[in-house]
């Protein structure tokens, strides 16, 4: 009796474990493919007329972390060169001292950015938030968006699946601190999105719409 039970969940193990396998191995494709022909530099991007901005860690001194940093510049390179007119700058503000948009903006305005072309979403907690959000609450049916080039393709994924049409915009300017550990996250977060996107799932918070 006991050796059949452990042939059972020896089965239900395999089974298990091929099945994982195989979504993570869907996931990678799905994703990557999403984004093929989507991916631009500043100088062969398209012109549209707002690019979100994806939030990313803040330093303890409120100054953004590298990553950011170089996700705001390569911003502000499609804005000078006339190829975005808005910002929509979306990070995490989910405690009271942790803001990444204010962070974002006030590195924005210290480079002479206009105040008036910089829209804030302060509940972009994740890529899902950020990219639904930006179609739900902020209307948009077309944008650039700027992030690290492993991270993109997530980001086109899940907007193409709600309805919005990106552009993605690499802002890898240098080589990062912890980037292939940050690789290798991503590829779990992948599967994530696709599972995201199967079941419909929607931001944590939506509200009223907010013209850009």
């Amino acid at each position: 009796m006991f050796g059949k039970l452990i042939k059972i969940f020896l089965i239900f193990f395999l089974f298990v474990s091929a099945a994982a396998i195989v979504l993570f191995s869907v996931s990678q494709v799905v994703v990557l493919n999403s984004a093929q022909d989507k991916i631009f530099t500043v100088e062969s991007a398209p012109s549209e007329r707002v690019v979100i901005v994806l939030g990313a860690s803040v330093l303890r001194s409120g100054q953004p972390s590298d990553m950011l940093a170089d996700r705001l510049l390569t911003a502000i390179a499609l804005y000078r060169a006339r190829k975005a007119q808005k910002f929509l700058l979306s990070g995490d503000h989910g405690k009271v001292d942790y803001d990444e948009v204010e962070a974002m903006r006030d590195y924005l305005l210290k480079l002479e950015i206009p105040e008036e072309d910089i829209v804030l979403d302060h509940a972009g907690f994740d890529t899902l938030d950020s990219m639904v959000r930006a179609k739900k609450v902020f209307g948009l049916d077309k944008a650039l968006v700027v992030s690290q080039s492993y991270h993109l393709p997530r980001a086109i994924y899940i907007a193409e699946n709600n309805g919005l049409e990106v552009f993605g915009v690499s802002s890898d300017r240098q080589s990062y601190v912890k980037i292939e550990y940050f690789k290798f996250r991503e590829m779990f977060a992948r599967v994530k999105a696709v599972l995201e996107v199967l079941v419909g799932s929607e931001p944590k918070f939506l509200g009223e719409m907010v013209e850009v």
